[in-house]
């Protein structure tokens, strides 16, 4: 089903991107689908399963149950430690062959950094005044919620994640080097992530992945337009392309932290201020004052925090 949907979607001009299924992973990998003729990757799902060699699944715990989301999200790093390494044949041949087929990687590696740093991600300094209170709510550990994991999360399992990301970063980055088509994405909403700001994060993953600030930006504009088909309209700044922008004072190829809605701290004369933030939006040629349009999403987080109360 899954490569005959990809196949009308061909045959009809659009385009196509998947979440992989864990589940089937070891039936569908990254290479399967890509082979289909599927667009784009989204996270990392059935790229270490594209590279086994030694095993033809991953080997997990005989008390593993997939819809367990602590279980799920826990083996998740060790997909990637049991995978092939960095620079072996296996790992050059998916990279090369993801590169011929055309396929395009958006990683959003932002989601899952709670997975190496929980109490980094709980305690945000953005959530006071940008998280609502309901999205706050599904936060929190639950086995009913997707993503809602972090009741019992151990030292352990943050580690694993440390050295999982290593080698998803080093193959985002070689993939990257080779020409691949990389984006950059944030799938917000899930695992204490919040729209705009997880965007953000994804820029400064990349660059910890090994991007260039320009190449993050390349990812983040002209790469997605590319991948998307519309790279004619929008994507760089071009006569004849839509005015999409961000009008902000201070260079974010020196820091992308002045990108975050909340601005940066930065020690100055007059002490430590807080400075950045996105001044103007431009969309369509469009413009946008971005301070108000913030202030009116505090505005609106407050007043549910009241209702609560």
């Amino acid at each position: 089903m899954f490569g005959a949907a990809v196949e009308a979607a061909q045959a009809r001009g659009l385009r196509t991107a998947c979440h992989h299924d864990q589940r089937r992973a070891a039936q569908v990998n990254a290479l399967t689908s890509a082979r289909w003729g599927l667009n784009s990757i989204e996270h990392w799902y059935g790229i270490p399963e594209a590279m086994f060699r030694d095993r033809t699944l991953q080997h997990v715990p005989t008390d593993y149950n997939h819809n367990s989301e602590p279980q799920r999200f826990s083996q998740g790093a060790h997909l990637w430690l049991q995978t092939a390494e960095r620079g072996s044949a296996a790992w050059q041949e998916t990279l090369d062959e993801l590169l011929e087929l055309g396929t395009a990687l958006s990683p959003t590696f932002n989601i899952y950094i709670g997975s190496r740093d929980a109490a980094r991600v709980r305690t945000s300094e953005w959530h006071s005044e940008f998280t609502s209170p309901t999205l706050w709510e599904f936060f929190q550990p639950s086995a009913d919620k997707h993503g809602s994991y972090m009741g019992d999360w151990t030292s352990e399992d943050e580690i694993a994640w440390r050295h999982a990301y290593v080698k998803w970063m080093s193959f985002v980055n070689d993939f990257k080097n080779l020409g691949g088509l990389v984006t950059a994405g944030s799938d917000s909403g899930f695992i204490y992530k919040v729209f705009g700001f997880g965007l953000i994060e994804e820029l400064e993953l990349l660059l910890e992945a090994g991007f260039h600030p320009l190449e993050v930006v390349r990812a983040a504009t002209l790469n997605s337009a590319v991948l998307l088909g519309i790279d004619d309209e929008l994507g760089s700044v071009e006569p004849g392309k839509i005015a999409d922008l961000l009008i902000v004072k201070d260079n974010p190829l020196s820091n992308f932290k002045v990108l975050y809605g909340h601005g940066h701290l930065r020690a100055e004369e007059s002490g430590l201020n807080r400075v950045g933030g996105v001044d103007f939006t431009l969309r369509s040629g469009i413009v946008y004052d971005a301070r108000e349009l913030r202030n009116d999403v505090k505005a609106m987080v407050a007043e549910e925090k009241s209702a609560q109360n």
